[in-house]
C-alpha cells in the first residue's frame, strides 16, 4: 500500500474501486447499474401496495388489511432496513436502536409542540422529519463514540443500557417534557408543503391507489430511504462495511480504520431510525412511552432476521410480516375449515406470539438468509443466477 493511500484509509476515507481490489477487497462487486431497477420496482411496489392490501377486490378481503397498517408497514420497514445496514452488512448486533426510533420520535413531537406554541407556526412534514433525523444522528453518534469503544456482546449491552437510560430519564426525571407514561400527546403537524392535508385523500386514480396524502409522504420517504441505502451498499464505504462483517482483522490489516467506518455505519443507521421515528409520529400524533423500551429494540432484531440479513428488502419483508401478525392475525378470533363454518382453534388470535415465533425458529434453522434469501434461491434455481449474498449486491 502506498503512503498516501495508508495516510487517507487511516483517517476513515473509502478506497477506491482500484485501490479496494488491489488491497484484497476484489471479492466485493459494486453493482450501480441496478439502481434504477432496484428504485424503480420499489416505487411501482409502493404505489399499488395500499390498494392491493386494503381495497382490491377479493384479495384484500382475504388480506383484511386497512389503510394506516399500510403506512405502519413502511414506516417500521424504513427501520428496519437502517438496521440492516449496521447488523446484516457490518455485522454489528445492536440492543439499543429504540433509542434512535423513539428519541427522533420524541424529538419530532416536541420540535411541532414548540412551532405551534412558541414561533407560531405548524411545522410540516418534511421539517419535523428534518428535526427527528438530526437529534437521532447525534444521539448515534455519541452513543456509538462510547458502545464501540467495546466489540461483541459487551457492544450489544452497552446499547441496550443506553437505550434503557432514555427511557426511565423519559419516563420520570424528564416528564414534564415528555409525558411521562402517558406519552407526548401535543404533537402538531401543519400541511404537507404547506398546502395538502395529511389526511385528505389523493385526487383522482392517485386516490384509489395510494389514498392519502400521508401515505404518499411516507412511500416517498420510503423510496428515497432504498435509493440512499443501495447507493452506500453499492459504493466503497459499503464495500469496507462488508470487509468488517467478513474479517474485521483483515481489514485492519489493510489499514483501514475500522473503528471509524464503525461509527459510520451506526450513525448512518440511526439516521434511518431516525427517518422512521419521527414519520411514526407524525402517523399517529403521538409518541408513546413504549418507543424507547427494549421491546423495540427486540421486534427490529426479529423482523431483520426473520425477513433476511444482509439484504436491501429481506429486513423491509420481515417488518412486514411482524406487523402483519401483531394486527390482522391476533385479530382472528377462531381459526376455521376454509368456506366452512367448522372451528379448528377457538381465540386463534390470542397465540399470535407463539405462532411468529415458530415461524422464526423454522425460519432461522431452515432459511439463515432469511425469508427474502429463500425467494431469492429459488429465483437464482430457476434463472440460474448468482445470489446477492456472492456478488455483494441486491440482485
Amino acid at each position: 500500500m502506498s503512503d498516501e493511500t495508508q495516510d487517507a484509509t487511516a483517517q476513515g476515507a473509502a478506497p477506491s474501486e482500484g485501490v479496494a481490489e488491489k488491497e484484497g477487497f476484489a471479492g466485493y462487486e459494486l453493482d450501480t447499474a441496478r439502481e434504477p431497477v432496484v428504485v424503480g420496482a420499489t416505487a411501482l411496489f409502493v404505489l399499488v401496495f395500499p390498494y392491493v392490501f386494503a381495497r382490491m377486490p377479493v384479495v384484500s378481503g382475504i388480506l383484511q388489511g386497512y389503510q394506516g397498517l399500510a403506512t405502519l408497514m413502511l414506516i417500521w420497514g424504513i427501520f428496519a432496513l437502517g438496521f440492516d445496514l449496521l447488523l446484516g452488512y457490518t455485522g454489528l448486533l445492536s440492543f439499543g436502536h429504540a433509542a434512535f426510533w423513539g428519541g427522533s420520535a420524541y424529538a419530532a413531537g416536541v420540535f411541532s409542540q414548540f412551532a405551534a406554541e412558541s414561533l407560531g407556526f405548524e411545522a410540516g412534514p418534511v421539517i419535523i422529519v428534518v428535526v427527528g433525523t438530526l437529534f437521532a444522528v447525534l444521539l448515534a453518534w455519541g452513543l456509538g463514540f462510547l458502545s464501540l469503544r467495546r466489540g461483541g456482546i459487551y457492544f450489544s449491552i452497552l446499547t441496550l443500557a443506553f437505550a434503557q437510560m432514555m427511557f426511565y430519564l423519559s419516563s420520570a426525571p424528564l416528564s414534564g417534557i415528555t409525558g411521562g407514561e402517558n406519552g407526548f400527546t401535543a404533537v402538531t403537524v401543519g400541511h404537507l408543503f404547506g398546502v395538502f392535508e395529511l389526511e385528505s385523500e389523493l385526487p383522482s386514480v392517485l386516490g384509489t391507489l395510494m389514498g392519502t396524502w400521508l401515505y404518499a409522504f411516507v412511500g416517498l420517504m420510503t423510496v428515497v430511504s432504498v435509493a440512499v441505502a443501495y447507493r452506500i451498499l453499492n459504493s466503497p464505504y459499503g464495500m469496507v462495511f462488508r470487509a468488517i462483517r467478513e474479517n474485521e482483522q483483515r481489514t485492519e490489516f489493510v489499514g483501514l480504520n475500522v473503528w471509524r467506518y464503525k461509527l459510520m455505519s451506526f450513525v448512518i443507521s440511526g439516521a434511518f431510525a431516525g427517518v422512521a421515528g419521527s414519520l411514526f409520529t407524525i402517523h399517529g400524533n403521538y409518541v408513546p412511552l413504549q418507543s424507547l423500551y427494549w421491546t423495540e429494540s427486540g421486534e427490529i432484531v426479529i423482523m431483520a432476521v426473520l425477513g433476511g440479513a444482509g439484504s436491501l428488502f429481506g429486513p423491509m419483508l420481515g417488518a412486514g410480516i411482524y406487523l402483519y401478525f401483531e394486527n390482522i392475525v391476533s385479530g382472528v378470533r377462531d381459526l376455521t375449515v376454509p368456506f366452512t363454518d367448522i372451528v379448528l382453534l377457538q381465540g386463534f388470535g390470542e397465540y399470535w406470539h407463539l405462532l411468529l415465533g415458530v415461524l422464526f425458529v423454522l425460519v432461522v434453522w431452515f432459511f439463515p438468509r432469511g425469508i427474502w434469501g429463500l425467494f431469492q434461491d429459488l429465483r437464482n434455481r430457476v434463472t440460474g443466477g448468482d445470489s446477492a449474498a456472492e456478488t455483494g449486491g441486491e440482485r
